[in-house]
């Protein structure tokens, strides 16, 4: 991979503890995946974009859900995450199985001195805020034991955020492999990295769009369960250049179009989902909506529901 150095070595002992961990979680629900996998449909083209109707689109103010009060005959059961017995990993594989979907950001970084990089996907990772640009990314562990990707961002303030799209998603998977310290991603990827106007760090050229960060600040989470124990590193990034791909951007410069954005979302376990159909519905104005409300008398004042 021309142009981008190797990943050099660290601690072998931070390596094994995330292999470890790994194993504990079970990510994948079956045994044999790749037999489970030829058992089902190919992967199906989808030419366009599509925007369909909603479910009701005759919906009316207050009419509440349109499953027909389907999801009011079940009943819901309390979760305490501190209960006893109940290991972290259970809130965890809890909590990706139903935030969902979530963005992928595609982290690119480079060490201090530039000898090594690392690419790694994480979806912990959302846009917060537009002026500035600012965006979060969470990171499982403390400062103490932070790995390559958080390491070089603390130590040199800069990435870039990729967003993955159809085209790269089993590249970019690989990155996630528990590989021995000092293998490049890059190389294992097959992807390109292409140069940066204000970070170092290099974007990956066949990303549709992707975003120059400059480090904000960080903040340590750490564990209920475990008092003392970092879990967890908030890392807060402020967008400082953007690149979209020519064909995908409008002539404004502000809207990317999602047919050819074509964005890789992250759900449960090893589950991702694509993003091939849209709905849309226009924000409801009070003018337009106040008589038909005050005559169905929903124009009440706020109070405890409960």
């Amino acid at each position: 991979m021309s142009g981008e150095p190797e990943q050099k070595k660290a601690d072998p002992s931070a390596h094994e503890q995330m292999m470890d961990g790994e194993k504990h979680i079970k990510r994948n629900p079956h045994g044999n995946f790749k037999e489970v996998e030829g058992g089902r449909p190919d992967w199906t083209i989808h030419d366009k974009f599509a925007f369909t109707k909603t479910k009701n689109p005759s919906w009316k103010i207050g009419q509440g859900a349109n499953d027909n009060g389907e999801s009011l005959k079940h009943d819901h059961i309390d979760i305490d995450p501190y209960q006893d017995g109940r290991p972290a990993v259970f809130n965890y594989k809890l909590l990706i199985s139903a935030i969902i979907p979530r963005p992928i950001g595609f982290i690119s970084t480079r060490s201090k001195d530039g000898s090594s990089t690392n690419l790694a996907p994480y979806s912990y990772t959302q846009v917060i805020n537009h002026d500035p640009p600012v965006f979060i990314v969470g990171y499982a562990g403390g400062l103490d034991r932070a790995k390559d990707s958080l390491k070089n961002l603390m130590e040199t303030g800069e990435c870039t955020i990729n967003i993955i799209s159809e085209h790269y998603l089993e590249a970019a998977n690989a990155t996630s492999v528990n590989a021995p310290y000092g293998i490049s991603e890059w190389a294992l990827t097959g992807l390109t990295p292409a140069p940066c106007k204000v970070v170092k760090a290099s974007r990956v050229k066949e990303a549709v769009f992707s975003v120059e960060g400059k480090l904000m600040e960080t903040k340590e989470f750490e564990s209920r369960a475990t008092p003392g124990k970092k879990t967890g590193v908030l890392a807060i990034i402020e967008g400082v250049r953007f690149w979209a791909r020519e064909d995908a951007i409008n002539e404004d410069h502000n809207l990317i179009d999602p047919a050819i954005l074509r964005p890789m979302s992250r759900l449960g376990g090893i589950t991702y989902g694509r993003v091939v159909e849209g709905v849309e519905i226009p924000r409801p104005e009070w003018d337009d909506i106040k008589h038909e409300a005050e005559a169905a008398g929903l124009v009440q004042p706020k109070k405890s529901e409960q």
